[in-house]
């Protein structure tokens, strides 16, 4: 059948790159590997604090279910972690977290448990559909979303006001015009930095209107020659031509950490999960950082992108799949959730982002500002139409390998970068088996 030999070809092409094994070990079907009464302990991977906040409140409702929260590195450190765990067959964890792109690369080999046969199914009314449909392979649910990235600006008020500009720029012209009034602060003052964020730049192109990738089955399309693509692209090129950028601070360093803190980097376009992470990383910068919407290409505009976002899946090995679930449906989606909201976690549930209390809520660490009413209304306005071609893991670690010279030297254009990407994706893909083109 046709959607079999798609399947396949997929789960070929991801196995040299995640080596990909068939699954071994853990209980299958929905078991929890104990008794209703019987206590059990789970063990969660994520990189998300707000997930361990929401553990005394659960366990408190299910005595029976221990929670161990673990950290299993950047994203990157913990898929392959998680590969080697379900290869060695043991120290599989019962519940993972997932950037929105790499679920596929687990769901397709069979590396994840459905959810499907937990109930989820009955929970995506509740889910911004783009984070549905991001966590959804095959008709078949693989993940809960989590936390959503909806592209905004957290900009340091009081940094943009010692340099003269009283209000977020609001179109990226005014933001050019505030980089070089920030940069004539002197010292290590920058509107922002980057040292080859793919993310970043890719936020900027989706915004500004370019689809370089194209996804139909098997065949996929690049192009980085397209109207939107190569007015953002340029742009971000004359930014980093004119000295306007920090290009020795690498994000989530700790000197990104210092700067944040000490006001010196002024903005950051990011997603809205950086809300929960910022206040642990520029705890001195509390009142002075606020949110708007991305700057606009053209002014009287709102259009939006996405940067990011997570999900958690539970490991077609996890023994206790049952305990798992229940878990991750509480800090997803239940009880919990609110907790994590409180937190500072951005998450893509209707029902909080159409809630006036959350919309209303002042936010101390922002200065008193309605952040969720900004980060709801960026949520709404994200472009339609965006794609990820479906080896975007490999991709994205080539990409920062192609970059790094250019960053590091200032040789040569994003421009080429992005060609001899292209030129990259569409070797490697044609080796296992899609049709890039």
């Amino acid at each position: 059948m046709r959607l079999s030999r798609k399947l396949r070809l997929l789960s070929a092409a991801l196995a040299p790159m995640l080596a990909l094994t068939a699954c071994s070990g853990g209980s299958g079907g929905g078991g929890t590997g104990a008794g209703a009464n019987e206590q059990v302990k789970i063990k969660v991977w994520s990189w998300d604090g707000t997930v361990e906040g929401a553990v005394a409140g659960f366990q408190a409702a299910n005595p029976n279910i221990k929670v161990e929260v673990v950290n299993a590195g950047s994203s990157q450190d913990e898929y392959k972690a998680l590969d080697n765990a379900i290869q060695a067959g043991s120290g599989v964890p019962d519940l993972v977290m997932f950037e929105y792109f790499a679920v596929p690369y687990f769901a397709i080999p069979g590396k994840l448990a459905d959810l499907g046969e937990f109930g989820a199914g009955k929970l995506k009314q509740d889910y911004v559909p783009a984070a549905w449909s991001d966590v959804t392979v095959g008709g078949k649910v693989y993940a809960l979303p989590s936390d959503y990235g909806p592209s905004a600006l957290f900009y340091n008020e009081a940094t943009l006001k010692k340099a003269g500009v009283d209000k977020p720029p609001a179109t990226w012209d005014e933001y050019y015009e505030a980089a070089k009034k920030v940069r004539a602060l002197g010292g290590d003052h920058y509107i922002a930095q980057d040292t080859g964020d793919i993310f970043f730049l890719l936020s900027l192109i989706w915004q500004a209107g370019g689809r370089p990738f194209k996804v139909d089955g098997t065949k996929v399309h690049i192009d980085f020659t397209d109207a939107g693509t190569t007015k953002a692209v340029a742009f971000w090129q004359k930014m980093l031509d004119e000295g306007l950028i920090n290009t020795k601070i690498t994000g989530w360093s700790d000197d990104w950490n210092r700067a944040l803190n000490d006001g010196s980097l002024a903005t950051q376009t990011m997603g809205g999960w950086l809300t929960s992470t910022l206040p642990e990383r520029a705890p001195n910068a509390s009142g002075d950082f606020k949110v708007a919407l991305m700057p606009q290409w053209e002014p009287g505009t709102k259009v939006g992108a996405a940067n990011g976002g997570s999900s958690f899946g539970i490991p077609a090995a996890a023994e206790h799949k049952e305990a798992a679930y229940k878990f991750l449906e509480y800090f997803a989606h239940g009880k919990g959730l609110s907790s994590r909201v409180e937190a500072g976690a951005f998450v893509p549930n209707l029902s909080v982002l159409d809630d006036k209390a959350f919309r209303d809520k002042e936010s101390t660490y922002f200065g008193g500002q309605q952040v969720g009413a900004v980060l709801a209304e960026a949520s709404e306005i994200v472009g339609s139409g965006w794609q990820y071609p479906p080896f975007f893991e490999w991709a994205r670690s080539i990409y920062g390998d192609l970059a790094s010279p250019f960053y590091t030297t200032g040789k040569g254009s994003l421009a080429e970068i992005l060609e001899q990407w292209r030129q990259r994706c569409i070797q490697y893909g044609n080796e296992q088996g899609f049709e890039v083109s």
